[in-house]
Order: structure tokens, then sequence, then C-alpha cells
């Protein structure tokens, strides 16, 4: 009767489990297209960039939201909220890369491309082995907070070979999220979805841009 018993748990927690991943990377793939779409629309209005105040402030308010209703509807609301918000900000981005490099958009696509390996590669990874890589966490928090004063200041000293190293930083930092985030979902630490969707989202986001200046730092052409 135990034996039965741990049986029917442990076949509740699996599907349980192929649920949430299931859902997260459903909403993941919705929100990277409305990503992409608010995007275009930045660009083909050619707006301009928001600012790191009003970005910081947008970001983390939405991120607020979004984890306080993280299990009702409204959660989606927000969801959708943040993800188009940051396509707003990553419209000028893109449009700055198009003017400043005549290979820009190629640098886009090639940075794109890369995000793409490095996600399907590491997600791949981590759902195949089924390792628990939930050890990294607080390297990897320590870690992303180190890179992130860094990155404020390169950019109020203008330090370029700084900008740089904090680009690199963040490109294996957001591998190791990707790593523990899917891990998470694989081993049952995360089971809300909505929550999974918005932490891979953004380390989706930041590898992507840590790529791209990477890329056109070394690659893009006047």
């Amino acid at each position: 009767m135990r034996l039965n018993t741990a049986i029917s748990r442990q076949e509740s927690n699996v599907l349980a489990t192929n649920k949430v991943l299931k859902n997260t990377y459903l909403l993941l793939s919705m929100t990277l297209i409305f990503s992409a779409v608010t995007a275009g629309a930045a660009m083909y209005l050619n707006l301009p960039p928001l600012g790191m105040i009003v970005t910081l402030v947008g970001f983390y308010g939405l991120l607020f939201l979004t984890t306080k209703f993280s299990n009702s509807a409204l959660g989606l609301l927000f969801v959708f909220a943040l993800t188009g918000f940051m396509g707003l900000t990553l419209g000028p981005i893109l449009s700055m890369y198009v003017k400043a490099f005549s290979n820009g958009h190629e640098l886009i696509m090639m940075a794109l491309g890369g995000t793409g390996v490095v996600f399907i590669g590491l997600s791949g990874y981590a759902l195949t082995t089924r390792k628990d890589f939930s050890y990294m966490g607080g390297f990897l928090m320590v870690g992303v907070l180190v890179a992130f004063l860094a990155g404020i200041g390169a950019i109020i000293f203008a330090i370029p070979a700084l900008s740089l190293a904090v680009s690199a930083m963040f490109i294996l930092l957001m591998s190791g999220m990707i790593l523990f985030q899917t891990s998470q979902i694989v081993n049952g630490g995360e089971t809300n979805y909505i929550l999974a969707t918005i932490s891979l989202y953004v380390s989706i986001y930041n590898l992507f841009l840590s790529l791209l200046q990477l890329l056109g730092a070394f690659n893009g052409r006047d």
C-alpha cells in the first residue's frame, strides 16, 4: 500500500512538473513574440531611448506587480505588460545598431541566433540530464549584482573596456541562470509558470543584449 502511494505521488509530481514546463515554454514563446512586436513598433516609430531611470522604474515596477499577482489571472496581464515594455526599451537600441553599423542587421541576427543556440543547448542539457543546479543560485545572484553595479559604473564614467567586460560577465551569468532556472522547474523548485517565464525571459533578454554589444564592438563595420 505504501509503495503504491509513493508511486502515485511520484507520478503526480512528474505530471505537475511537465505541466509547469509546458505552460512555461508556451508563455515564454508568446512573450518573446510580443516583445519582438513591440520592439519592431518602437523601431518603426523611431522612438527615442527611454533612459536608464525610466527603464529601471518601469522594469522593477512591473516585475513587482507580476510577482505579486503571479498566482492570479492578473499575473498574465502583467507578464505581457513587462515583456512588452522591455520590447519598447529594446527597439531604440536595435535602431542605434542599424544606424551606427553598415552590418547592423547582420549583427542583430547573429546575436539572435547565438542567443537561441545558447538557450536551446543549455535548456536541453538541463532537461535531459535533470541535474540539480540549485547550488549555483547564491553565486549567480551575487555575480549579477556585481555585474549590474559595474555596468552602471561603466555608463556613468563612460569606460568602454569595463562595459565590454560587463557584457562578457553577463553572457556567462545568464547562461548559468538558464541552467539554474530550467533545473529549478525540472526538479520541482519552481512550480509557478509565470515566475518561471519571467526568469527565463530576463535571462534571454540580457544574453541577447550582451552578445549584441560584444558583436558590435568586435565585428561592427562603420
